[in-house]
C-alpha cells in the first residue's frame, strides 16, 4: 500500500498547493495562438485576462492565458 502525504494530494485542485498550476507552452506563430484562442472553448478552456490579449504578459508578450474547469492554466506563447 502506498500512502501520499495530505500536502500532495487531495480532491480539488488548489493552485497555492504544491504542484504544477501554469504550464507556458510554445504555440507557433501569432496566427496560431490566435487560432488556439478561437477553438480554446470548444475544448473546455476559458480565456484569462480578455480585455488585456494578447498583450497581458507586457508589450513585447504574445500569448494566450486559458484555463479549464478544474482551475489547471496554461499559456500559450507565440515565436518571438
Amino acid at each position: 500500500m502506498t500512502t501520499r502525504p495530505p500536502t500532495l494530494s487531495g480532491d480539488a485542485h488548489d493552485r497555492r498547493l504544491p504542484g504544477i498550476n501554469h504550464v507556458a507552452l510554445h504555440g507557433g506563430s501569432e496566427a496560431d495562438i490566435d487560432g488556439i484562442v478561437g477553438e480554446a472553448t470548444d475544448h473546455g478552456w476559458s480565456s484569462l485576462y480578455a480585455d488585456r490579449y494578447p498583450r497581458a504578459g507586457g508589450p513585447d508578450h504574445y500569448a494566450a492565458y486559458l484555463e479549464n474547469e478544474a482551475g489547471f492554466k496554461v499559456e500559450v506563447v507565440a515565436a518571438s
